[in-house]
């Protein structure tokens, strides 16, 4: 149960049930800065390593670190909670090495921009209220804006890997809440993120070889694996715990306003003013869904 939802319940509305109702929207957008910012430091890394690198350091490091943390039992968990965990890992895997391809030949904005048309596809099929598929549809045109209105110039190749991981973040919105029913705490996420850990360490090593033992490397992989891993999914497993896959996928949309600032920040690029006239737009969406969601748990508190 929701600790804000059993307070207010019992207390009446007050402050503690709207922190509570509040609680996953700041875990989500959290989140989306942590890995926004450290997505713009992986695009710094990629000289150094390639892209298949940055995404096998960053997993690797990410999985030992919440290995440690969290130590997850290995027992007492049945075939289907092993195979959530899995399709998890691969899911992971497969998304954050389709976008690091992408970022590696079209700019972190535009990338972005079409990876999140993933989660706002989720949004309309698992949404239950028409309101929702009128945030839905202000959200695409707020990213369709900030792509400049069409992505003709961009390379084909790194378009398709974008709205490739799009589909893979649709997937993994899916299974990181699956599994974090399943799983205690964030001990699902450390078994899932070894599986893809695993998985890819070994493209990692075909491209980079030791490239990847450098100090440097090392450092600044270690960085991109806790601003784009450990933390993002952490609070985004914690978060669909008490969030609908609906309105999480809808909070999606500000991800390009964000890495758009990462990257003014991060990389100097600049925005113009469809750019910020999209980033308005995405925000009252996402606004708008966090708005029909608490609405909807105080009717039920109510009710």
């Amino acid at each position: 149960m929701d600790a804000g939802a059993g307070a207010g319940t019992l207390g009446g509305p007050g402050p503690a049930r709207r922190r509570g109702s509040l609680g996953p929207v700041g875990l989500v957008l959290a989140g989306g800065v942590s890995v926004q910012f450290g997505g713009a430091l992986a695009v710094t890394l990629m000289p150094r390593t390639g892209a298949l690198g940055v995404v096998a350091l960053r997993l690797a490091v990410a999985a030992i670190v919440l290995l440690v943390i969290c130590r997850p039992a290995l027992r007492g968990h049945s075939r289907a909670d092993w195979g959530t965990v899995v399709v998890f890992g691969v899911t992971m895997a497969a998304m954050n090495g389709l976008f690091y391809q992408s970022v590696a030949r079209i700019p972190l904005g535009p990338a972005v921009t079409l990876e999140v048309l993933g989660p706002l596809v989720l949004s309309v099929l698992a949404s239950r209220r028409a309101v929702n598929l009128v945030w839905a549809g202000l959200a695409l045109g707020g990213v369709f804006l900030l792509g400049g209105g069409g992505f003709s110039s961009l390379d084909p190749v790194g378009v398709a890997f974008a709205l490739s991981a799009g589909a893979m973040w649709a997937t993994y919105i899916v299974f990181s809440a699956r599994t974090g029913r399943r799983f205690p705490q964030a001990d699902g996420l450390a078994l899932a993120m070894a599986v893809a850990a695993v998985l890819f360490l070994p493209l990692g090593v075909v491209e980079s070889g030791t490239k990847l033992l450098d100090p440097t490397v090392i450092a600044l992989g270690a960085a991109v694996a806790v601003l784009s891993s450990v933390l993002p999914y952490t609070l985004e497993l914690l978060a669909l715990r008490r969030l609908p896959a609906s309105t999480f996928a809808i909070m999606m949309s500000l991800e390009p306003a964000v890495a758009a600032a990462a990257g003014f920040l991060v990389l100097s690029q600049t925005l113009s003013a469809l750019e910020a006239l999209a980033i308005a737009l995405v925000i009252v969406a996402s606004m708008g869904a966090v708005r029909t969601q608490v609405g909807r748990g105080r009717a039920k508190n109510v009710g």
